[in-house]
């Protein structure tokens, strides 16, 4: 099946979280025969920091951040079998979703895939006149990268047909234990972009962390800190590229994961970044959410704070013994239950078995009455 993919950008990952989600959801199901090409506008400086040059498992088609463009990518969906709108392609979102489902081919399968399920609820909840309430009962799928029980429901009350979540994972191919770096090391390192919806939980579980424990060495990394007042000894190295975060999780002793604001509430939602530091091998401390038990066992697999108080006491209790034993352990259950080769078999077989519902049901139209 041949499948018109529109997202942020497969290419880059710079102020884009879900690329390393997108290459590994992609790539599985190239291996399974689908022929993707993904669309991907000339935005947010994301060329100049690609992480990746196109791939050899899909077409990649970067087009120029107007709507002029924009319109003449979203005809292309009409040469597709299956057909995907992406959340938070960041410019013409509207425009695209309602271009790219009006050009779809009435045999197509069209899916909403949304990224930030939390965030497009709470939009959808403030705007009943959102294109998205009229387009929603004519997709046939929503996929979700995370959410569980509170997403599929309440998309399932807007009126969507399906909702399934489809959840971050590990692609062990690109994630892996490498040896560490002195340029990385640290006590406690975190990885994350300066969002309004993370800053107060960044305060909370990381800085109070670092100021409570001086004498320890703690790391932050992405986009936007660079202007933030923070303890004196938490070092700022950037925006880490894809390729430099095998590195970034082995060379601390442990590596803190934080939800976002409206992830945390909704639950079910395990951050790329999780699935990236365990398949690295690195020991995880998470910020506490519903769900997590999904995807590892807390005090064997992973740690799990409340508050900044908590993250302190992993840190300061820590031994480097047992941090390599929760590392390891968090790594052989993702390898065993969380890979993007499970993700793209579950993605495989509901297209395959939504292809033949639609044939069906095209069928029983077409015979005569």
């Amino acid at each position: 099946m041949k499948i018109a993919f529109y997202g942020s950008s497969l290419l880059s990952s710079y102020w884009n979280g879900a690329a390393t989600y997108y290459r590994g959801i992609i790539s599985d199901l190239a291996r399974r025969g689908y022929a993707v090409t993904f669309y991907e506008p000339d935005a947010f400086e994301r060329q100049q920091h690609r992480d990746i040059e196109p791939p050899t498992w899909a077409d990649v088609v970067v087009y120029p951040a107007t709507i002029e463009a924009a319109r003449m990518v979203m005809a292309e969906a009409a040469e597709a079998d299956v057909v995907v709108k992406a959340s938070g392609v960041g410019v013409f979102d509207d425009a695209l979703l309602e271009g790219v489902m009006r050009h779809a081919r009435p045999d197509a399968i069209r899916i909403f895939w949304d990224v930030d399920a939390p965030a497009t609820l709470a939009e959808l909840r403030q705007h009943p006149d959102h294109p998205m309430h009229r387009i929603l009962p004519d997709l046939d799928l929503v996929f979700t990268y995370g959410g569980g029980p509170p997403v599929i429901e309440a998309y399932e009350a807007m009126g969507a047909v399906r909702c399934i979540p489809i959840y971050n994972a590990l692609d062990a191919s690109t994630h892996h234990p490498v040896p560490g770096e002195e340029r990385f090391s640290a006590d406690l390192s975190f990885l994350g972009n300066r969002l309004p919806d993370r800053e107060a939980r960044v305060e909370e579980f990381f800085l109070k962390a670092a100021a409570a424990l001086p004498e320890r060495a703690f790391l932050i990394g992405g986009n936007g800190w660079h202007d933030k007042a923070m303890p004196t000894n938490v070092r700022h190295v950037g925006h880490v590229y894809t390729r430099e975060h095998n590195a970034f999780n082995t060379s601390p002793l442990a590596v803190l994961n934080i939800a976002r604001d409206s992830m945390a509430s909704v639950g079910y939602s395990p951050a790329t970044r999780v699935f990236e530091a365990a398949g690295a091998g690195a020991c995880l401390i998470t910020d506490a959410w519903v769900g997590i038990d999904m995807f590892l066992k807390e005090n064997a697999e992973i740690l799990v704070a409340r508050d900044g108080r908590d993250v302190a006491e992993h840190v300061a209790g820590l031994t480097p013994e047992r941090a390599r034993a929760i590392g390891e352990a968090s790594r052989l259950r993702i390898l065993k239950d969380h890979t993007y080769e499970r993700r793209g078999a579950l993605v495989d077989t509901i297209l395959k078995a939504e292809a033949v519902r639609k044939a069906e049901r095209a069928s029983a139209f077409a015979m005569p009455r």
